[in-house]
């Protein structure tokens, strides 16, 4: 059986198919070819350009005599104006053919015959030009004439219409002299005037672009010293290379990265990263903050973009060919351009830490007596720190109203209209287009000759035109950084081409901080005890939540305190008292009333017991009764090992920590304090959200082998668990636990739901149960750490640590069905 016959591609013949082909096999066969049509019209316009050519060239001799012999002009003149007619003569041709003739389809045409016409259309595209500035200007000519004619006549004057040139010609000379200073003057006026408005708001911005030099500054920075982010300095050097290697790389086929992308919370070394790689690169760099470009009038900023990639190809055409812009917080010119506008901004996604948090140190409780790093906690601190300040508007914007203060102020009132961001992605793609000046000379000149005609294009092989201008030798890599989510930022600033490859840097753990001290520390004089892996350990412990830059002044400080008394070095006490310095809440000296300083020791020494047996993977860091912010008191622990998730075992260990406090109150004083009321909200969130958010339940009472029947061993329990929800309805807090978040909404759903409530009040019973007996059962040791604890003050590190193994807590084993096992409430 035979296939239907197909038609050959771009021409009207058919083929017989000479039997099934897949599509695959097809496509190479597919190939262009120009139609008989269209390359008959081709070839005819040929044979018109041609003869339009041979027409100008015999009449040339015959109009170069009507000039030399009639006209008497000399020779060279009469030989320049007949080429110039003949070109015009001919470009004239071309623009009426292509004004009354239809141009070829040249689809499928051979590569000769699309040069040709390229050609041909550069031609007509220049004469077309040259004839319509002619053209006006004659009309303009006339106008003037008829305007001089009528005047005239109406003076009593007879003159022919053309006669008045000689006049026009005396008054434009006589009037040039005062036209000329006013086509000068405001031009330059208008500029002044420019200047003088934007130049000052201009030259704010481009007053913070910083461009460093190779030698200009010694940074003191290396690769080597970047301590605490081994991921992001692989990353980094890898880039580095590619860009080193410059031509060899794009020789082997690839495309190295154009920009990075450095993302993490402040202070966790992305400044510094990109100040060691200007320095390992050898090159120079520009920084430039994000801020730099909100500008208040639009304009402003898309020409402070132009001028930093302007200046970074002046530096890199200076020193090899290469430049680094770094943009600090990229996020201020780099965020989504639908957060623009009004009620479209970027809602980050919500967190159960928006509720678990309290404080500016992110304390469990909301009395910032209970801290304990975790990931999530480092996390939410570095955050914290970049929060900026509110927007508060001048009062004379404010009472002009928003919408017409940012339609006079567009810059000022908001974000803008992201003209920098536009810019700075078109500044991106076109760092390897050719330079403007040498494109457009190029092209004019080119354009000229081939508007000439009679200057061929090549001669053998040498070519008569200029070569297309080459890509930009210098190359220009971006480097960004922001702390803000990627999500946030615009897709055309993140995709690969411009940004594309994200570098993370995670906040400093215990290793990363010992990694840093390493650094900091060898370069301020200190005890030889501080160099023991014992002594590192410990300060890296107790710097939790620390930033390179906190480490690095604790150190300088303690070097001041110790030089304040005499000595040359540094020791364990100094850095102590430096971080007590360096750390937001600073401690008050404050003195409470005896009673109420053993009290206090009381509450942090239960904390401390309490996560010391039941919660293994935290390690205690600091026990203090200093006054800090609004606590007066503080336990802090940090995780031994990083999760990013926990067990119910863990949450239930968590709410006896937290209870503990409380617990401690009742078994010394049988009575608790207010002090605990942030102890218990703290608790009482988390069991809603263990209910609410997690699914949790309380743990299953076992009481096998305790009783005769199933039916009396399910009574029993039933009424533990009663009792259980009847002292955690008694502690439960009902104060709002957060607006806004669909956690705190859910958390409050808890509370609404008869069901769900029973089951966070259990878990808050068995959690205090806990608690309490095991207070009771350390009463010795809970009252040995508070003499300590009121004679020292405050412990840090391995002083908590060892007080609290010296006093030696156990963990009781609790019957529930013993009365003394349930407190009295």
């Amino acid at each position: 059986m035979q296939t239907p016959a197909r038609r050959r591609a771009g021409g009207d013949r058919l083929v017989p198919s000479t039997g099934p082909m897949s599509y695959a096999e097809e496509t190479p066969a597919l190939r262009p070819t120009m139609s008989q049509q269209a390359s008959s019209l081709a070839h005819e316009w040929r044979k018109l350009t041609r003869a339009a050519t041979v027409v100008a060239i015999l009449t040339a001799p015959a109009f170069f005599l009507v000039l030399h012999r009639t006209k008497g002009w000399s020779v060279p003149l009469s030989l320049l104006v007949t080429f110039l007619a003949v070109v015009a003569f001919r470009g004239l041709v071309d623009v009426l053919s292509h004004k009354l003739i239809p141009h070829p389809n040249l689809y499928g045409a051979p590569q000769e015959m699309l040069e040709a016409d390229v050609v041909a259309r550069r031609r007509t595209w220049y004469w077309r030009t040259k004839f319509r500035h002619l053209t006006w200007f004659l009309l303009t000519l006339l106008g003037l004439l008829v305007i001089a004619w009528v005047v005239l006549r109406i003076a009593g004057q007879e003159t022919t219409l053309f006669g008045t040139l000689p006049l026009l010609g005396k008054l434009f000379l006589l009037l040039l002299p005062q036209i000329l200073p006013l086509l000068v003057l405001f031009p330059l006026f208008f500029l002044f005037n420019a200047l003088i408005l934007f130049g000052p708001l201009a030259i704010m911005g481009i007053m913070q672009m910083k461009a460093f030099e190779p030698g200009d500054a010694d940074w003191g920075v290396r690769l080597t010293d970047v301590r605490g982010q081994a991921e992001p300095k692989e990353e980094v050097t890898r880039v580095i290379s590619l860009w080193q290697s410059g031509d060899e790389f794009k020789r082997a086929g690839g495309k190295p990265e154009r920009g990075l992308l450095f993302i993490g919370a402040p202070g966790t070394g992305k400044t510094m990263l990109s100040k060691a790689i200007a320095t390992s690169f050898n090159s120079p760099i520009m920084l430039m903050p994000g801020s730099g470009f909100a500008q208040t009038f639009i304009g402003i900023d898309v020409l402070v973009v132009l001028l930093l990639v302007a200046r970074a190809r002046r530096l890199a055409r200076k020193w090899g060919g290469q430049c680094i812009i770094f943009i600090d917080e990229i996020d201020a010119v780099g965020m989504r351009r639908q957060a623009l506008n009004p009620g479209m901004g970027f809602e980050p996604r919500p967190s159960l830490d928006d509720v678990s948090f309290y404080g500016p140190w992110g304390s469990l409780t909301a009395s910032g007596d209970v801290i304990i790093e975790s990931r999530a906690w480092r996390e939410r601190l570095f955050a914290a720190r970049a929060r900026p300040p509110a927007r508060v508007d001048p009062p004379a914007l404010a009472k002009l109203g928003p919408r017409l203060a940012q339609f006079m102020f567009p810059g000022g009132m908001g974000v803008g209209g992201g003209m920098a961001l536009n810019q700075l992605l078109v500044q991106m793609d076109g760092v390897d287009n050719p330079p403007f000046m040498k494109r457009f000379l190029t092209k004019r000149l080119n354009t000229l000759l081939d508007a000439m005609y009679v200057i061929p294009r090549r001669v053998g092989s040498m070519s008569l035109r200029l070569p297309p201008v080459e890509p930009r030798p210098e190359q220009i890599y971006f480097i960004g950084a922001t702390n803000v989510p990627i999500d946030a930022l615009d897709p055309a600033l993140i995709r690969p081409g411009r940004m594309g490859r994200h570098i993370w840097f995670r906040t400093p753990t215990k290793d990363d901080r010992k990694d840093i001290f390493e650094l900091y520390i060898t370069k301020v004089a200190h005890e030889n005890d501080l160099d023991t892996p014992k002594r590192r350990d410990e300060m890296a412990r107790i710097t939790h939540g620390y930033s390179p830059a906190m480490i690095e002044q604790v150190c300088s400080m303690a070097l001041t305190y110790a030089h304040s008394e005499g000595r040359m070095e540094f020791n364990r006490a100094d850095i102590v008292e430096a971080m007590t310095t360096v750390e937001t809440g600073t401690a008050q000296g404050i003195e409470y009333v005896p009673e109420e300083t053993r009290a206090v020791a009381l509450h942090e020494a239960g904390h401390a017991v309490g996560s010391y047996l039941f919660q293994d993977n935290i390690e205690a860091t600091r026990l203090t009764i200093r006054k800090r912010g609004d606590a007066l008191g503080h336990f802090q622990s940090a995780e031994k090992e990083e999760r990013f998730s926990s067990w119910r075992s863990e949450e239930m260990a968590l709410l006896v920590m937290i209870l503990s406090a409380m617990a401690t109150e009742h078994v010394i004083y049988d009575e608790n304090g207010r002090g605990v009321g942030g102890d218990l909200q703290g608790a009482s969130f988390r069991a809603m959200a263990m209910v609410g958010v997690a699914g949790m339940a309380p743990e299953y009472v076992d009481l096998a082998g305790r009783f005769a029947t199933e039916a009396e061993e399910d009574e029993a329990r039933e009424q533990i668990m009663r009792r259980f929800e009847r002292i955690g309805n008694q502690i439960i807090h009902r104060s709002d636990p957060g607006a806004g978040s669909p956690y705190a909404q859910a958390l409050v759903g808890v509370l609404d739901d008869r069901f769900k409530r029973a089951l966070a009040a259990q878990i808050l019973g068995q959690a205090y149960v806990t608690a309490y007996n095991a207070m009771r059962h350390n009463r010795a040791a809970l009252e040995a750490m508070a003499d300590v604890l009121v004679e020292r003050r405050e412990l840090h590190g391995d002083d908590v640590i060892e007080l609290l193994e010296e006093v030696a807590p156990r963990r009781p084993n609790i019957d529930l069905l013993e009365r003394d096992s349930w407190p009295r409430m």
